[in-house]
């Protein structure tokens, strides 16, 4: 169905500037802690989802801020975001890895460290909110923790930025079989980056063709029962040697069955009417609540939850979010407004 952007916004005549812009980025790109922004200082963000994805455009005046334990341990679920600078200055800092961005250049940060962020002028950027579990789908565990570089140069990181400011134009006209897509395409798209601009080996390095047919053979027997038994039998190896092929990413077959697992239920959550049981014993899990622990671990929320979520015209995901004066909530100084699908309102 298609969704609604979400726009946040600041003025220099809100009584409690540096209240309004922390409340206002922490709704939109995870918690952080803002210092007092100089006096005339104006944000505003246009958030969209992409199922459980969140693409955020932001414009912003001189500001600093950072994420200490207090943030991250108010950060519900682990994320990696994407930072692309479309237009300005900005240094980012996480771990041992500085980077002043200029326009096309991008990075990845990782939630669950510490990060520090100072925009030095006016700034216009993009950023992809993407929860762990979700890289997981595209074998990126091993791409998504710490910070990263993106090479603005590389053919990889230029695709991906490409992508998504074409996404950020037309994701609200999107059906909801569409979004999928273009969330599945996302994730690729971001691995693929992420192994080019790190130098990391990709797939077809790291997995030979044999990988790849397990992979395929797993997604058509996932509704019965897939164990490293049967897939050395369909194969034609050792178990040892399926153990070998799985581990070359760090994850355990038993991992990588539970991860599809779990993203197919997710879809037929949002697809069906079936009971969440009858599909928890389709995944291949042993009882509901063994379903539900799992599930809520994987993406942050129950699987009933989720079910009501996806089935809203605009689609929530775990990012906290903001009540504006309008909302009833007695916060003042961040105003947020729901625009109606078609339009393209970007930075200004």
């Amino acid at each position: 169905m298609p969704q609604d952007h979400e726009l946040f916004s600041t003025s220099p005549a809100d009584p409690d500037t540096t209240g309004a812009w922390e409340r206002m980025l922490s709704a939109t790109h995870l918690p952080w802690s803002v210092a007092p922004p100089a006096q005339g200082f104006r944000a505003t963000a246009r958030r969209a989802w992409i199922d459980d994805l969140a693409l955020v455009d932001c414009t912003c005046s001189p500001c600093s801020g950072r994420r200490s334990r207090r943030q991250i341990a108010g950060t519900d679920g682990e994320f990696v975001v994407v930072l692309m600078t479309l237009a300005g200055r900005e240094t980012v800092g996480q771990d041992a890895t500085e980077r002043c961005l200029r326009p096309g250049d991008a990075v990845t940060w990782d939630s669950t460290r510490p990060a520090t962020f100072t925009v030095w002028e006016r700034l216009v950027k993009r950023s992809l909110v993407i929860p762990r579990a979700a890289l997981e789908e595209v074998d990126g565990r091993s791409l998504s923790r710490g910070a990263a570089v993106l090479d603005g140069s590389r053919p990889a990181t230029r695709l991906l930025v490409s992508y998504l400011g074409t996404l950020a134009d037309t994701v609200a006209e999107l059906d909801r079989g569409a979004v999928r897509a273009a969330r599945n395409a996302t994730l690729e798209l971001v691995a693929g980056a992420l192994r080019s601009d790190t130098g990391l080996p990709g797939t077809d390095a790291v997995r030979p063709a044999l990988r790849a047919r397990m992979d395929r053979w797993i997604d058509r027997h996932l509704p019965a029962g897939v164990s490293p038994r049967e897939i050395a039998a369909a194969h034609g190896v050792s178990v040892r040697t399926v153990h070998r092929v799985y581990s070359a990413d760090g994850r355990s077959v038993g991992e990588v069955v539970r991860v599809r697992r779990l993203a197919r239920a997710r879809t037929e959550l949002a697809d069906t009417d079936r009971p969440v049981s009858a599909i928890a014993h389709r995944w291949g899990f042993s009882d509901t609540s063994h379903f539900s622990r799992s599930f809520k671990a994987a993406y942050g929320t129950s699987p009933s939850a989720w079910r009501e979520r996806a089935r809203d015209t605009q689609v929530q995901g775990p990012v906290t979010t903001v009540q504006g004066p309008g909302d009833g909530g007695g916060e003042t100084g961040v105003t947020r407004d729901h625009r109606p699908r078609g339009g393209h309102h970007g930075p200004s």
